[in-house]
């Protein structure tokens, strides 16, 4: 599971969005996005964390958790694309560091990190048995794995209904915000296509941590995760 070969394609898409990035995916959650990071970081990242935000984008899982922790956290910014990493870093006040790379391959060393956080990113993983394997890799013993992202119900019906208002309502609604560039989002459906509905992804987490918290809203089509190592 993952987007394989779909990766380079997705990552081009990102690029091309990054100036619309932060207010479309707001509109696109209805709002709620903010809610749902709260709600998946609350209580899982600590003051005095040294904490990785994978595949971060905008950094809106760092200052959310900064927001709660009283700013006091060690954040790494971590991201494929650069573009992403210099405009991100300039939203930071706080020494912050940046680190450029995939979830397959991260570049640091075992049992470094009290908590991992992948914001709407972990969908975009290349393998996402590999990346799951590495995240756990370098947390510490007790560490915290924090997932905010798109779910899969497992029911059908509610399936397809979280799939048709990607497929269908999410493209115009992200026009109206977005204008032309709006249509780009049309991506983040097919990257869902290839995402685990939420009792596998849930399953997947078990085969490397120990204990696995999993919240869903939006009728199943949010989910905030917490896995323990």
């Amino acid at each position: 599971m993952g987007l394989g070969s779909y990766w380079g394609e997705v990552l081009d898409v990102l690029e091309d969005i990054i100036p619309v990035y932060d207010k479309v995916n707001s509109a696109i959650s209805l709002g709620k996005d903010e809610d749902f990071r709260t709600k998946g970081i609350s209580g899982r990242v600590r003051q005095g964390n040294l904490v990785l935000d994978a595949g971060s984008g905008f950094g809106n899982m760092s200052k959310t958790a900064l927001n709660i922790c009283n700013d006091d956290l060690q954040i790494t910014l971590y991201d494929p694309l650069q573009p992403m990493l210099k405009n991100t870093k300039r939203l930071f006040t706080n020494a912050t560091s940046l680190a450029c790379g995939v979830f397959e391959h991260i570049p640091f060393q075992n049992e470094k990190f009290d908590a991992v956080m992948c914001g709407y990113s972990l969908r975009d993983a290349i393998s996402l048995k590999t990346a799951i394997s590495e995240i756990h890799r370098v947390l510490k013993k007790g560490g915290r794995f924090v997932i905010v992202d798109l779910g899969k119900p497992d029911n059908s019906f509610l399936r397809f209904g979280v799939s048709f208002y990607l497929r269908i309502i999410l493209p115009v609604i992200a026009s109206v915000v977005a204008g032309k560039l709006g249509f780009k989002f049309g991506t983040l459906y097919r990257t869902y296509k290839l995402w685990p509905q939420n009792k596998k992804l849930e399953a997947l987490l078990l085969e490397k941590f120990s204990k696995v918290e999993f919240e869903k809203g939006m009728m199943g089509g949010a989910i905030m995760v917490a896995a323990y190592k």
